[in-house]
């Protein structure tokens, strides 16, 4: 019996990284043009006037591409981390479901600090990753183009980075990565698994049987809820991480400094410099990433 619930609990593990990975895809196609501009607003606010200037500039001095720049990190990268988001979240749903003494033929139904407490973990969990991928890919969004570039693309990127500063470099930025990750994933997952409990308790409905559009608007909730309590962490991340690395590039000395400058210059609106497009983003970004989960636990079974 414990083999079989080995095997069991492997298999569970192996389909929630492959469904992951399905949702963290959908999310790059659906989401970069707009993390593009949110990440030049936060990092370059004397370039741009507000959200539309910058997607006018961007077209001017970049094309359409420039929307994707930076895109292939992200692919790999946000493939990986939301296979881990959605592993360790779903492995503490189950023991939060166990510890509550739920049948393991009924749904668990988590108290909203369960749910938060299992988005947090997920999300600790996969600032390993998305810390430097998110490093590389705003260092390539907000570079020129062309002649002017100064890195050939995210390899070439992760190489000079590597090679000047070391771990250490990759890593840059990392502790707000972290408090992000954690109070944004520990909202973005109980605002989405709040909802579904909720409808799968008044309709009597499997999760399975949800529709796709209640997928969708619940993912963008939960985007919302995300985005919405952690925005100004996400704005010093990145600058620590377009900053540079010393000397008389380096601006901030660390994420205190930074968020103390950050507000002395540009005051507190300063913190939520890019939230129109970060917002914009949420929507197709976080519905695209729980319809891709969804679908592929429904036909992985």
């Amino acid at each position: 019996m414990s083999d079989q619930a080995d095997d069991n609990g492997a298999m569970r593990a192996v389909k929630d990284c492959v469904a992951g990975s399905a949702g963290g895809i959908a999310q790059v196609f659906a989401g970069q043009p707009f993390d593009t501009v949110k990440v030049r607003l936060q990092t370059q606010p004397d370039m741009y006037k507000g959200t539309m200037d910058a997607v006018r500039k961007t077209l001017q001095n970049d094309g359409p591409a420039g929307f994707y720049k930076g895109t292939t990190t992200p692919l790999v990268g946000v493939g990986l981390c939301v296979s881990i988001q959605f592993l360790v979240v779903e492995h503490m749903k189950r023991t939060f479901a166990r510890i509550n003494g739920t049948p393991s033929n009924q749904p668990p139904v988590l108290t909203p600090l369960q749910l938060y407490t299992a988005g947090a973990a997920a999300g600790v969990a996969n600032s390993v990753v998305s810390g430097p991928v998110e490093h590389i890919r705003v260092r390539l969004q907000v570079q020129s183009s062309g002649a002017a570039a100064q890195y050939k693309g995210p390899i070439d990127c992760i190489r000079q980075i590597y090679s000047s500063h070391g771990l250490g470099g990759i890593y840059k930025g990392q502790l707000p990565t972290i408090l992000r990750e954690l109070n944004g994933y520990g909202m973005y997952f109980m605002a989405y698994e709040a909802l579904v409990q909720r409808t799968m308790a008044r309709t009597g409905k499997a999760r399975s049987d949800l529709s796709s559009g209640l997928v969708c608007l619940y993912g963008a909730a939960a985007g919302f809820a995300m985005w919405l309590t952690s925005y100004p962490i996400d704005v010093v991340k990145s600058k620590l991480q377009t900053d540079g690395f010393a000397g008389a590039a380096r601006k901030y000395s660390g994420s205190m400094d930074c968020l103390q400058k950050t507000i002395q210059q540009e005051g507190i609106k300063g913190l939520f410099r890019g939230i129109t497009p970060c917002l914009l983003r949420a929507a197709p970004a976080n519905a695209a990433t729980f319809i891709g989960f969804e679908m592929a636990i429904r036909a992985l079974g």
